[in-house]
């Protein structure tokens, strides 16, 4: 009769030894009731008689021990597995009944003795198998010394054979076991190195589908650029043209007004062909609030900032740090677009910046719903996302751009009903010796000169992001 093998995934060593277990003690009751019920008194030594029908009774209670064994095996435990050696004085009681009214000495059930010292190696420590061998021993002994006119040699063969099959069997199952957990380790080395694999594939995947994004959009704004520059150059030469013939004030005005909103476009473009250029990864001298405000202005533009106060605070005296500009400023714009996502409108984004124990901090916090406790521990990862439109690549590639590029770090600071606040901690050689530099509203009798800037909820009606 078989049993079900444990599934690798929840693999424990003692079901499987059982396992074994059960099919030795079938095979064993089984051909214990073929020897005594299927050879006939004539094949016996002459002289000798059996009593087969207490043999049956004894093997009936080793088929029904058996049973219950096997179901607490398909319930995943394992019967009387606190009592090892009680299990091993039943089976050599078992084994010297059987072997008592059998043929003595001579009987063949003699060597489940050995199939028993066998399964106790297989499931428990060697202190308790050599128990077991001591017990089965004095049982054979026992029975040399019941049974009329029983012979030393045999007996001393047959304990011999037991203390070599003990031996032997617990140095096989100490081998087993080794092998089996050096398996197990090395099987959970795998699976680490393959997720391990898989998370840096799935992050290269991630960055080759942003640059592909970014070339892109940087082709797009390049031909925008190109289509609408040209035709802007000639309106704008035009309205000066007009502009120096015409002598009606009135008109010379409002010609000097279309002026001002052409240059405004034109500065947008050069905003938009600026941002969309080949990104450089070379490090340059960077002031951070020179970076977050190049930021500001590309994210000005963002279908979503209207109805939305963003609110900066620098402190002034911070020194220049050696970044990768292109990259410093995704990762800033990055935060504000999200915060501008989470933030109601009629709420406030805020970014503050500081020099804290050697490292420049920039903090973005917006005022909205926070983010969820679940979710807290996969903001960073690829493709995760809670937006219905993202593509759950933005804090990912932030995270990657400054642990990566720039020396630096992103963490999610503070989150909750009130609002979330990201925190972009970079640093270098320069900063180490620096005595630390608070935003305004860090501390109430800090003296240092700051700078402290509005941008309105409400834009002017010519402004495009309306």
């Amino acid at each position: 009769m078989s049993t079900e093998s444990p599934s690798p995934k929840t693999f424990r060593f003692d079901l499987a030894a059982e396992a074994i277990t059960l099919r030795i003690r079938w095979f064993g009751v089984c051909v214990g009731f073929a020897l005594v019920n299927l050879i006939s008194d004539e094949l016996l030594p002459p002289g000798t008689s059996r009593n087969v029908l207490l043999l049956n009774a004894i093997l009936g209670i080793g088929v029904a021990y058996v049973a219950i064994d096997t179901y607490w095996s398909y319930r995943g435990q394992v019967f009387l597995s606190d009592f090892p050696l009680a299990v091993s004085l039943l089976e050599t009681v078992f084994i010297g009944l059987l072997c008592y009214f059998d043929l003595g000495q001579e009987s063949a059930f003699r060597f489940y003795y050995l199939l028993s010292v066998v399964v106790c190696a297989i499931r428990y420590a060697p202190t308790i198998t050599y128990a077991t061998f001591l017990f089965h021993a004095a049982s054979y002994s026992i029975l040399f010394l019941a049974v009329p006119n029983s012979q030393t040699l045999p007996w001393v063969i047959m304990v011999v054979s037991m203390g070599w099959v003990t031996w032997a069997s617990i140095q096989l199952s100490l081998l087993i076991r080794f092998a089996s957990q050096r398996l197990a380790e090395a099987n959970e080395q795998l699976e680490q190195r393959i997720a391990q694999r898989t998370q840096e594939l799935r992050e290269s995947q991630a960055m080759l589908v942003q640059h592909e994004k970014q070339a892109a959009f940087g082709l797009l704004a390049a031909g925008i650029a190109h289509e609408v520059g040209n035709p802007l150059a000639a309106i704008s030469s035009l309205v000066q043209i007009l502009k120096r013939k015409s002598e009606d004030n009135d008109t010379i005005e409002r010609y000097q007004m279309i002026g001002d909103q052409l240059r405004r476009i034109q500065g947008t473009l050069r905003e938009l062909v600026d941002f969309s250029r080949p990104a450089s990864n070379l490090a340059s001298l960077c002031d951070v609030r020179n970076t977050v405000e190049e930021a500001l202005s590309i994210a000005k533009y963002y279908k979503r900032r209207k109805g939305k106060r963003i609110v900066t605070r620098y402190a002034e005296g911070v020194p220049p740090l050696r970044v990768v500009h292109d990259q410093l400023v995704q990762v800033f714009l990055n935060l504000i677009l999200n915060a501008m996502d989470a933030t109601p409108e009629g709420g406030t984004v805020e970014i503050s910046t500081s020099l804290e124990s050697g490292w420049i901090r920039v903090a973005v916090r917006d005022t909205g719903h926070g983010i969820r406790e679940e979710n807290r521990d996969s903001i960073f990862e690829p493709y995760f996302t809670t937006k219905a439109t993202g593509t759950g690549l933005g804090l990912f590639v932030c995270r990657q751009l400054l642990e990566r590029e720039s020396n630096g770090r992103i963490d999610l600071t503070e989150t909750g009903p009130s609002g979330t606040t990201f925190s972009v901690m970079v640093t270098g050689d320069a900063l180490l010796n620096c005595d630390d530099i608070l935003p305004p509203d860090a501390g109430a009798d800090h003296s240092l000169s700051v700078g402290e800037s509005v941008l309105p909820a409400q834009e002017p009606a010519s402004d495009i992001s309306e």
